[in-house]
C-alpha cells in the first residue's frame, strides 16, 4: 500500500500515479480531455510513471469509492474536474468524504478569492470555490486565484487545461520521484506480423524495457514505429541495437530517435 505522503518518504526506484478525469462532459464526448497527456509528460519528467488513468462521472458514489481505491495502490493521485463554483462541481465535497472528514471554507482560499474579485462579487457560488476538506493544503493557483488542494496523496486540480497547468507547474517541484523513463524509438516500413515473434523474443530478453508497436498508415505508406521504455540507458541502448539488427535482418530500414517519456 502506497504511504499517504510520499514526498516524506525516501525516494524508491519506481514511483507510481493515477490519473482520475472527472466529468459526464467528458464521458458524452462535449468535451475532449486535453489533461492526461500534460500530467502524464510532466509527471515522467519528474519521474513519476501515470500507470493509469480513469474517466469518472459526476456522481459521488462513483468519485469517493474510486478515489479511496486508487489512493491506496498508487504513491500519487490525480483528479481533474469538478472543483468550480456550480452546482454539479462535487469533488471536493466526495474527497472529504473519502478521507471522512469536513469540507468547509479554508480561511486563506477565502481572502485569495477577495483579493481577486471587485468588492461584492464573492457571492456564495463563488465562495464554493474556497471549499476544502480538512487537513487539506492549498495549491497556489496563479491563473484565477481560486486555489486547488492537497490532501494524504491526492492532488485535486481543476479542469480547465489553463489553470490545471498553472498549477501544476508550481506544485511539480513538491513531488518525489523515482528514476526517470528514457524512451527510444525505431520506425521502419515493415508489417507488424513479420516482426511480431522475434520482437516478442526481443521483449523476453529484456523484461526490464517495455516494447511496444505502433503501426502507421500515412499517404499510402505503411510501417511501424516501436517505441523502447525504460530507467537504465545501457540497457535501453542495449535493447534499441538489438532491434535495429533485427529489423535490418528482416529487410526494413531502421529509422531511429531518442526521448525522455
Amino acid at each position: 500500500m502506497a504511504s499517504s505522503d510520499p514526498a516524506s518518504n525516501p525516494v524508491s526506484k519506481i514511483v507510481t500515479a493515477c490519473v482520475l478525469i472527472i466529468g459526464n462532459e467528458i464521458l458524452s464526448g462535449r468535451t475532449q480531455d486535453a489533461n492526461l497527456a500534460f500530467l502524464a509528460q510532466g509527471l515522467n519528467e519528474a519521474g513519476i510513471r501515470v500507470r493509469e488513468a480513469r474517466v469518472i462521472p459526476d456522481d459521488h458514489d462513483v468519485i469517493v469509492r474510486t478515489v479511496n481505491e486508487v489512493r491506496g495502490v498508487f504513491d500519487y493521485v490525480f483528479t481533474t474536474g469538478g472543483i468550480g463554483p456550480t452546482h454539479d462541481d462535487i469533488t471536493a465535497q466526495c474527497v472529504a468524504d473519502a478521507f471522512g472528514v469536513l469540507l468547509g471554507v479554508h480561511p486563506q482560499a477565502r481572502r485569495l478569492l477577495e483579493s481577486h474579485y471587485p468588492p461584492g462579487h464573492l457571492n456564495e457560488a463563488r465562495l464554493r470555490m474556497a471549499m476544502v476538506p480538512d487537513g487539506a493544503v492549498l495549491l497556489p493557483n496563479p491563473i484565477s486565484r481560486a486555489p486547488g488542494f492537497q490532501i494524504g496523496n491526492v492532488f485535486v486540480l481543476p479542469g480547465v487545461p489553463s489553470i490545471m497547468q498553472g498549477i501544476f507547474e508550481q506544485l511539480k517541484y513538491r513531488l518525489a520521484g523515482g528514476d526517470k523513463v528514457l524512451s527510444r524509438s525505431v520506425s521502419c516500413q515493415l508489417a507488424e506480423g513479420t516482426l511480431a515473434k522475434d520482437l516478442a523474443a526481443l521483449q523476453d530478453r529484456y523484461p526490464d524495457v517495455e516494447i511496444g508497436s505502433y503501426p502507421y498508415f500515412r499517404r499510402g505508406d505503411f510501417g511501424v514505429t516501436l517505441v523502447l521504455r525504460g530507467t537504465g540507458r545501457e540497457r535501453l541502448a542495449a535493447a534499441t541495437e538489438e532491434l535495429k539488427a533485427l529489423v535490418r535482418r528482416l529487410g526494413g530500414d531502421p529509422q531511429e530517435g531518442l526521448s525522455e517519456g
